[in-house]
């Protein structure tokens, strides 16, 4: 497990990362989201040790990461301007990297080049950006890391590409229990893979949650009441937020579904449904109640 506590970077009067603590569980995929600015590749320039924390720490099972090789073997680091040797091909990148990851997969990393269409002996330098990511994305599964930072990874990449690398992952998590920690500014492009997501905001974590939990315990209810009927009515339902339509009500209501759906028994609207939240619009709910509107922070 990767855990950081109290993480602070200061580039003189600019505070990047400040005092951050999190846990990121192996197996699963944690998310951090956030805009342009908000500290994110900082944070995985700590995670990877590339940056010293000016205070705080970041350990991989209990060891520093801050100069420790043996550490640093268990990660692979994506960036998100990646970087390559001066006139390299994929294939010399490839030898460079077998003599860092002992477990690196010269045959998978052959194949995946042959499936992206990538050709190995080609200069880097003449290829697309989209092109570069998926060599970046080719070496860091290869490398047989239990962990991979990808900052914006999926920037750059078409929709067919992005599924792709998705597919990998997921692979990869299920046979190897390898662990993505994925930055984006993006949530669309994380909630369809992500266990774990972290709203980043000023160098700040701002939320922190499981998707499970929240999708479990956040709904969109959209009814019709009785004549005479207000929101206020419906007893035993926590309401966070309220819009209303003419005669239709829409509420965001906390708690688990069979609480929601009993007191909806209890008082009889004309009509009822419950409509699953997309990641967006839960956490636009839960920013909300902080008093922040995350349309302003993520797109």
């Amino acid at each position: 497990m990767i855990e950081t506590r109290n993480l602070t970077k200061r580039f003189g009067d600019i505070t990047a990362v400040d005092h951050v603590s999190a846990d990121i569980r192996e197996g699963s995929v944690f998310g951090l989201i956030g805009t342009n600015g908000a500290g994110k590749s900082t944070f995985l320039r700590l995670l990877s040790g590339v940056l010293k924390p000016d205070e705080g720490s970041v350990t991989i099972d209990g060891q520093e990461v801050f100069e420790h090789t043996e550490v640093k073997s268990r990660f692979f680091y994506i960036s998100d301007d990646q970087y390559f040797f001066s006139n390299a091909t994929p294939e010399e990148m490839m030898i460079f990297y077998r003599t860092v990851y002992p477990r690196f997969d010269t045959r998978r990393f052959i194949h995946l080049m042959e499936s992206f269409e990538l050709n190995r002996r080609r200069k880097i330098n003449t290829f697309s950006k989209g092109m570069r990511k998926q060599v970046s994305v080719i070496c860091g599964v290869c490398a047989g890391t239990d962990y991979l930072f990808c900052d914006e990874t999926f920037d750059g990449l078409d929709p067919v590409m992005r599924q792709a690398v998705k597919s990998i992952f997921i692979g990869d998590m299920e046979e190897r229990n390898l662990t993505p920690i994925i930055a984006s500014h993006n949530l669309r492009e994380l909630e369809d893979i992500c266990d774990h997501v972290g709203l980043l905001h000023k160098g700040g974590i701002l939320l922190s949650r499981d998707l499970d939990d929240m999708k479990l315990n956040i709904h969109k209810l959209q009814c019709v009441l009785r004549p005479g009927m207000t929101a206020e009515d419906l007893t035993g339902l926590t309401i966070m937020k309220k819009e209303e339509r003419g005669s239709l009500l829409t509420l965001t209501v906390r708690g688990k579904r069979e609480e929601v759906e009993a007191a909806l028994a209890a008082s009889q609207p004309i009509f009822a449904e419950l409509i699953p939240l997309s990641l967006e619009e839960i956490f636009i709910s839960e920013t909300e109640v902080v008093g922040y509107d995350i349309k302003k922070l993520v797109l």
